[in-house]
């Protein structure tokens, strides 16, 4: 069964009677008028259809609990979204975590994940009643266990692992392998739990934590995962007597970003999971825990879209034509990141069937700011609306004020209406945490 993850485009994309594309019943080109360019539109009706798509297609597994990475797209607005749709919260950072009890969300139904947490970030974790804490080294631990007893509080945990698992994604963007920086070493496990048992008595562990990489179009890596951890359990039950009842699988579901890319079907992802489940938890004689999945990418990428305006052109002699966009780079670093690709369209030509090859490039001082190279589109005239789609994950979350650009606004579009869910900073915004020594008056 197709799921909207592997569409490029948001599910209610189309083209109107004014031969503009059009997304949860908006004109992009109206939209780009109404409130200025560029501009990140995510479609609601694509978001709920995914994660609906998510949980039906583990219905026959009830102990699966859903996750939404907030690290790709993390607002206020995507919080309630994921509350009323039955999801819980990965989040990674101090700021995210203010942003989801800031939205009022159920932080018991959070999970707080990272490398490398502060004592602040920990600190506000617990004072915000998170539900559970994933431990990355034997530094948080000590530091956990710490802050924990300061507040009289027992937390919740699970161990991040290194599963020794590489998936075929670009190398930033895996985890699950051994030279990664995310996890403990299985050869430090019984070192942590000896620790966690004599020591750190404020600390419950209750589980497994591993993620294997982000952008995955494979389903083997999966079954592996759950082949490493599930025999850890029962390695970890046999010799320090600890049953663990919680395993959480990460997320990584990829997307089409073009036509080149084949990611598998949400419902093929929880078919490789279950069966997984089934085939280990009888060949390493433990019960079936409860199963947390994380998807973020796969949740908000295909729901949004970027449109900038058309600037100024340059055709190099004997070589390529450039037109530039009054973005790049600081709304959207992963074409210079990861090298990303994407599908792109003039919005207010959508009929247009004339083609020439250009490349896209963004406003900044960078010879690296490029956003789409080598492309083909109807001839581009200066103020027309460009769109690129699958733009909803990390294009936010990357974002920067690099050349003191301005960080655009995004709205949520809906059966014909638009809602801005952040707004456009402006130069007061940008200015406001400078601070000027007296001794420079």
């Amino acid at each position: 069964m197709n799921t909207p993850n592997q569409n490029i485009k948001p599910i209610t994309t189309k083209i109107n009677s004014n031969g503009n594309i059009e997304i949860g019943g908006c004109d992009l080109a109206e939209l780009a008028n109404k409130y200025g360019t560029p501009l990140y539109i995510y479609d609601e009706q694509t978001i709920r259809s995914i994660t609906k798509s998510y949980k039906d297609a583990f219905k026959n597994y009830p102990m699966v609990n859903m996750m939404f990475a907030a690290k790709a797209f993390m607002t206020k607005s995507i919080c309630k979204i994921m509350r009323q749709e039955g999801f819980g919260l990965d989040l990674c950072s101090g700021g995210e975590i203010y942003t989801a009890k800031a939205a009022g969300f159920d932080m018991t139904k959070a999970l707080f994940n990272g490398n490398n947490k502060s004592y602040d970030d920990i600190l506000l974790a617990i004072k915000c009643d998170i539900g559970t804490i994933s431990v990355d080294n034997f530094f948080e631990l000590a530091l956990l266990n710490n802050v924990a007893k300061s507040e009289n509080k027992s937390i919740r945990i699970l161990l991040r692992i290194t599963p020794g698992i590489e998936c075929h994604t670009h190398e930033y963007i895996q985890t699950g392998h051994l030279d990664s920086k995310f996890g403990f070493d299985l050869t430090q496990i019984d070192e942590a739990i000896e620790l966690i048992k004599d020591e750190y008595k404020n600390l419950n562990l209750i589980g497994l934590h591993a993620h294997i990489g982000s952008q995955i179009f494979e389903t083997k890596v999966y079954n592996d995962e759950i082949d490493v951890i599930f025999k850890e359990i029962k390695r970890i039950k046999e010799k320090h007597g600890i049953i663990l009842k919680e395993v959480n699988l990460g997320g990584g579901l990829g997307i089409k970003y073009t036509e080149k890319d084949n990611p598998i079907s949400i419902y093929d992802f929880a078919d490789v999971i279950t069966n997984a489940i089934d085939t280990y938890s009888k060949q390493y004689e433990i019960e079936k825990p409860v199963i947390f999945i994380e998807p973020g990418r796969s949740i908000v990428g295909t729901a949004g879209v970027t449109i900038y305006t058309a600037g100024s052109s340059k055709q190099v002699p004997h070589g390529r034509k450039y037109f530039a966009v009054d973005g790049g780079m600081s709304d959207n670093a992963r074409p210079s990141l990861y090298q990303a690709e994407y599908t792109v369209e003039i919005a207010n030509k959508a009929n247009d069937t004339t083609q020439e090859e250009v490349t896209i490039a963004g406003k900044h001082c960078e010879s690296g700011d490029i956003l789409a190279k080598d492309i083909k589109l109807p001839i581009i005239e200066e103020g027309d609306i460009i769109c690129f789609y699958t733009t909803g994950a990390y294009g936010y979350s990357m974002s920067s004020n690099y050349n003191r650009v301005l960080k655009p606004a995004a709205v949520l579009v809906n059966n014909g209406k638009s809602d801005i869910i952040i707004n456009r900073q402006s130069y007061e915004q940008l200015c406001e945490s400078d601070v000027i020594p007296e001794r420079l008056n």
